[in-house]
């Protein structure tokens, strides 16, 4: 049985690499949205709710739980990497996630206290984006996860 990371420690697979790099970002965006500089109007920076107007690089609405929520995705991708299935699983299950938080994004009075994330009409696109890419990564490359590469393990 071939181990799922290698001796050197990196991804064994391309839905694993995938699944390290989005949790990498996840954790950098959790870590930026608490920078002054990078994120603008950190004194309006609330724990949730549409009142923060916190914005991470001066265009996505960020508050503490979004914070927290994006280091805590980047945590889980790079738990989840350890493994071609878990990558697989983060990834799209992940992506499916963004798609539904897109769709709350969309529909969600911004100035009502129901947009408790906050969001804005930043965040709801890259939010689909996020969902595309996600699942498709792991749809495409999670097929491939299972294939040998003839590679010596």
């Amino acid at each position: 049985m071939t181990e799922d990371i290698g001796k050197s420690g990196l991804a064994a697979t391309p839905v694993q690499l995938a699944a390290t790099v989005v949790g990498v970002v996840f954790l950098a965006v959790g870590v930026l949205g608490f920078v002054p500089g990078v994120t603008t109007d950190m004194d309006t920076l609330e724990f949730a709710g549409h009142e923060s107007e916190a914005m991470l690089l001066g265009v996505f609405q960020v508050s503490i739980l979004h914070n927290i929520v994006h280091l805590l995705f980047g945590v889980a991708g790079l738990v989840l990497a350890r493994s071609a299935g878990g990558a697989r699983a983060f990834l799209v299950w992940g992506g499916l996630v963004y798609a539904v938080l897109w769709l709350y994004g969309l529909f969600v009075d911004h100035d009502s206290t129901a947009n408790f994330v906050p969001l804005n009409n930043a965040d709801n696109w890259l939010h689909l984006g996020l969902a595309i890419l996600m699942v498709v990564l792991g749809v495409v490359l999670g097929r491939t996860s299972g294939r040998t590469t003839g590679a010596p393990s």
